[in-house]
């Protein structure tokens, strides 16, 4: 076995490459073999390190050594500074927000130190094109655990006692939703994984197809061999790219080991994957309109019952759950349920990973404990509001989630507490927001967003969302009667009763949670006809401070239809008759002479 001192690792995700990574590892490899290092240096293409926001990364093992937004012109110097002088190179480690301080290595940043990595343990860390890599942190272990040492039966009950709920929105018992499957009637049933992440910046899902994909095989197989599956499907979205290409080489070495397909590690089950590639529709998260996608017709949810455990996939007993229920499988039944039961709460087990994103500093992916407050994951992990403004509230569980205003960021993360506060797990986005969002055209873009996607098959969500919808544009545009706010709410409530499937049930969430904590914003729109955050830019007045304004014709050049006015060194004038409040004015002004009402 040939030995190395080092290892350079390279993050590979999606979002590092679109930062320039490949021509970082590029360089890291012309770099090294100019000073003949390829040989003591070892250099891996990981994947998502989930700290996406300040890619591209570089980690230098055995230390650890963390850097951040590397370009090819700093490789020279991380090379001939720590690879070959030992010294660190200071000025590329990352930056702690409030102090400025710089933190060394990966495992000293707040950003991962209470995090709980089950689902995401080898993202970032192997080379997820190599099974062998998998298969020496343990991959595989407990496929053969289950086949061999476990009855099907024996595995349901595990899965049930760890308290396992799906990942995907629903929290259902995974456990128990497998031993429905189960007991079905039928000699041929499916296994199905939900891969078609929808909601806008979430990205928990292809991190772990991208990074991690024999996790989701093997939590698969094993599903299959507790429920009775011989064929299965993966449904992904095309705009995956990246992570389909890696399914597919995982899947045919699997399959070349005997870990999947005909007489799994030489016993008598079978288990055939296949990958179904989705054309990006919305609805086609929901599981019975994924099953039709599948099965060819257009992707439209369907009446339940019979449930999918019963009648699913081409009229089969199915079952299915998406990535991240998957990917905790193989640990639970390696480490125990007891183990798994451990973390969380009472009524939410385990862990579950979030989208962070929106105004706070660390944004990227994070896995936390259940039961971890939002206190905790917006502040101490993910470092506080950007530019230190005031924190106002969170979204989360995604455009058919809620709003969590700042004075419950005490409430713990799980399934009951999301839900009771207005919100809901969802599939885990989690959207800060600061006192510059206004929370009327918050509502109206998840809406704006919910809508569109809607398929269309039953009346409360298409024109139930499309009603709504027109009455929060009109809100924003100063145009709100006092009447909207009841309107509002009695369709929220009809279209939450209503609507056929779970997208149409929870696409009123954030226009209702909105409005049970933030009515007094649309009341400002409506009433005052002002926006509170100055954003609505038909509610908008601009002027200009004769005090504070010394006339240096800074927003008069910059103004694009003429409406400013004054001479050199005197007090300037908004003609409010052509002023199209665009804002350059406020945007140039350097004097804080510009007013924005």
């Amino acid at each position: 076995m040939h030995l190395v001192r080092a290892h350079v690792l390279v993050c590979g995700g999606t979002n590092c490459t679109s930062s320039g990574s490949q021509q970082v590892r590029e360089a890291f490899k012309r770099e090294l073999e100019k000073n003949k290092l390829e040989q003591e240096v070892k250099l891996v293409e990981t994947d998502c390190h989930e700290f996406c926001e300040t890619g591209p990364l570089v980690i230098v093992y055995p230390e650890g050594t963390f850097y951040v937004r590397v370009t090819p012109e700093d490789v020279p110097e991380i090379v001939s500074e720590h690879l070959i002088n030992g010294r660190v190179v200071k000025r590329l480690l990352y930056k702690a927000p409030v102090d400025e301080t710089r933190i060394p290595t990966y495992k000293q940043l707040d950003f991962y130190k209470k995090q709980c990595r089950v689902a995401l343990r080898n993202c970032g860390s192997i080379d997820p094109e190599k099974i062998q890599e998998y298969i020496a942190r343990g991959g595989y272990e407990s496929l053969e655990k289950a086949i061999f040492e476990m009855t099907p039966e024996q595995v349901i009950e595990e899965v049930k006692r760890s308290g396992l709920r799906g990942r995907g929105g629903g929290g259902f018992p995974t456990g128990l939703k497998w031993e429905f499957c189960r007991r079905s009637p039928g000699d041929l049933k499916y296994l199905i994984c939900n891969a078609d992440e929808g909601d806008p910046g979430a990205f928990m899902d292809r991190s772990v197809l991208e990074g991690d994909p024999h996790s989701l095989i093997e939590g698969m197989a094993i599903a299959a061999y507790a429920i009775g599956c011989r064929e299965g499907y993966i449904y992904c979205r095309a705009e995956y790219p990246l992570a389909i290409k890696r399914l597919k080489i995982a899947i045919a070495q699997a399959e070349e080991l005997g870990l999947l397909g005909e007489n799994i590690l030489g016993t008598d089950f079978t288990f055939n994957l296949h990958i179904k590639e989705g054309a990006g529709a919305f609805v086609c998260g929901e599981e019975t309109a994924l099953m039709a996608s599948i099965e060819g017709k257009r992707g439209m949810p369907r009446v339940r019952p019979p449930f999918p455990a019963q009648r699913g996939l081409f009229n089969k007993p199915s079952n299915i759950n998406n990535v991240e229920t998957y990917a905790n499988v193989p640990v639970i039944i390696a480490r125990g349920a007891d183990w798994f039961a451990a973390m969380g709460t009472e009524k939410s087990k385990g862990t579950k990973v979030f989208a962070l994103t929106g105004k706070v500093n660390n944004t990227g992916l994070v896995e936390v404990p259940m039961g971890i407050t939002l206190r905790e994951i917006i502040f101490e992990i993910g470092g506080g509001i950007v530019g230190g403004k005031k924190y106002k509230g969170v979204q989360i569980g995604g455009p058919s989630g809620g709003c969590i205003p700042a004075e419950l960021m005490d409430t713990p993360v799980d399934y009951e507490s999301l839900i009771q506060a207005g919100a809901m797990m969802g599939s885990g986005g989690l959207v800060v927001m600061d006192e510059t969002t206004c929370m009327v055209d918050l509502a109206r873009f998840f809406l704006n967003f919910t809508q569109a996607e809607s398929c269309g098959k039953c009346t409360p969500c298409r024109e139930g969302t499309k009603r709504m919808l027109e009455i929060l544009t009109r809100i924003c545009n100063g145009e709100g009667v006092p009447e909207d706010i009841e309107t509002l709410e009695r369709l929220g409530r009809v279209i939450k009763s209503t609507a056929l499937c779970g997208l149409g049930n929870t696409a009123p969430n954030p226009v209702l949670s909105t409005l049970r904590y933030f009515r007094h914003e649309y009341e400002a729109h409506i009433f005052d006809k002002r926006c509170p955050a100055h954003v609505c830019t038909a509610l908008l007045v601009f002027s200009i401070d004769e005090e504070k304004c010394i006339g240096c014709g800074r927003c008069l050049r910059a103004c694009p239809v003429g409406a400013i006015s004054g001479a050199k060194k005197e007090p300037h004038k908004i003609d409010p008759e052509k002023c199209i409040k665009c804002g350059t004015c406020f945007e140039k002004c350097n004097q804080g002479a510009v007013l924005r009402l």
